[in-house]
């Protein structure tokens, strides 16, 4: 490990789990620490971009005397920008240089991978960062493919190697990591959401299924569509709404045939007045005061791979039920009866989990109380302390 001989302290392979519930107290008489993030970052939309703020956000609450630079990816440098952040500009070498020359003046490198952040096939450009960094490394993995190539393979296991400590979202991403590579420190943090947990769902007219996040293939949106056309004899008859953007790779010269195609689709089912879209970028308070109307959330993904989903995480902080298909995460975090399961590619059984929820308000209770008590050990403040002390004791570790 080109940072430091921290894994000498471990034994070989040796794995931690932390729940990020329960947490160390802030430590207010430590030292200032200036940590570095890598990954996407607003203005860009996009999960990991989202997720990277929120986290900056509650570490810098759980700690407010420390530094936080960002090197954000992107194609261009957006307009207007926030002063923390710098860019590397994915074609330009320059840009790179200047990157790893500011992240080796932090005291700690917090590196969020997700495949198609990075240039290169399969994003393996990051080690043009990675191999350069002289500080130590926390690698935060989003994505544990369970069939990955040989080259996604090799990605992850050179990330590994080259990692002070890993970072998983879950206890089923840690799992599959385990079973699959050489791993010699990885912590589970979970996801973090913000508390919603006021219950609006009085004020809508009609129960409301909502789905939320960048719209696009693979979402399982054509079967959340296909099964609200199931509930046509429901009375009041439930509204579905969609709300985000089409994902940008899917927009061109303001053209959104995805968008369009899945409109076309509710036409079809004759569901004109059902299935609606709301495609404005919303900032936190409007979005959460979206969720808590909501009388369920429904997320119809079709990826077995997904083992952090911010999405549920959020439903799950927002006391809402929950029908989901069985994505890694998703079995992880209903399995306390948050919500129901669906197998994939079962669009009966989708109908069918909406319907007990909206037809028994017992059940919808019961589901609201579990996903409460699970949203509750999820929030960003625990994450932040959490990570507050992972930089700490990383920082003291190494050093020694």
């Amino acid at each position: 490990m080109h940072h430091s001989d921290s894994a000498a302290q471990h034994g070989p392979y040796s794995t931690t789990s932390v729940d990020a519930g329960l947490t160390s107290p802030a430590h207010s008489s430590s030292a200032p620490r200036h940590v570095g993030f890598v990954g996407t970052y607003p203005p860009t939309e996009c999960g990991i971009a989202t997720f990277s703020a929120n986290v900056r956000d509650a570490l810098l609450d759980a700690r407010p005397h420390w530094r936080i630079s960002v090197v954000s990816l992107v194609d261009e440098v957006p307009e207007c920008s926030a002063p923390e952040v710098s860019y590397w500009r994915r074609a330009s070498a320059s840009s790179l240089a200047a990157s790893i020359e500011h992240l080796n003046a932090c005291d700690t490198v917090l590196l969020q991978h997700e495949f198609g952040i990075y240039p290169g096939r399969d994003g393996e450009s990051v080690f043009e960062l990675v191999d350069a960094l002289r500080v130590p490394l926390i690698v935060s993995l989003h994505t544990v493919l369970s069939s990955p190539s040989a080259n996604q393979y090799s990605i992850v296991q050179r990330l590994v190697d080259a990692a002070d400590l890993v970072v998983v979202p879950s206890e089923s991403a840690r799992s599959r990591l385990c079973a699959q590579h050489r791993v010699r420190d990885v912590t589970v943090v979970a996801h973090g959401a913000a508390a919603n947990f006021n219950d609006e769902r009085h004020l809508a007219n009609a129960p409301t299924i909502l789905t939320w996040g960048l719209l696009g293939p693979g979402k399982g949106l054509e079967q959340g569509i296909e099964a609200v056309s199931q509930l046509d004899d429901l009375d009041p008859t439930p509204h579905y709404l969609l709300a985000g953007r089409t994902h940008p790779n899917l927009r061109r010269d303001g053209d959104d045939p995805y968008r369009r195609s899945l409109q076309q689709m509710a036409s079809l089912y004759g569901l004109g007045d059902v299935v609606h879209f709301d495609d404005r970028y919303l900032g936190w308070d409007a979005l959460r005061a979206m969720v808590r109307r909501a009388s369920v959330v429904l997320l119809p993904y079709q990826s077995r791979d997904q083992i952090s989903s911010g999405v549920l995480v959020e439903a799950l902080a927002s006391g809402k039920p929950v029908v989901a298909t069985r994505f890694a995460h998703a079995v992880e975090l209903l399995s306390t009866g948050a919500g129901l399961l669906v197998d994939f590619d079962d669009v009966g059984a989708m109908a069918r989990a909406l319907r007990v929820v909206l037809s028994r308000p017992e059940l919808a209770r019961y589901l609201s109380k579990r996903s409460c008590d699970v949203g509750h050990t999820l929030l960003w403040p625990q994450v932040g302390q959490r990570l507050g002390t992972i930089v700490e004791e990383l920082t003291e570790r190494v050093v020694r």
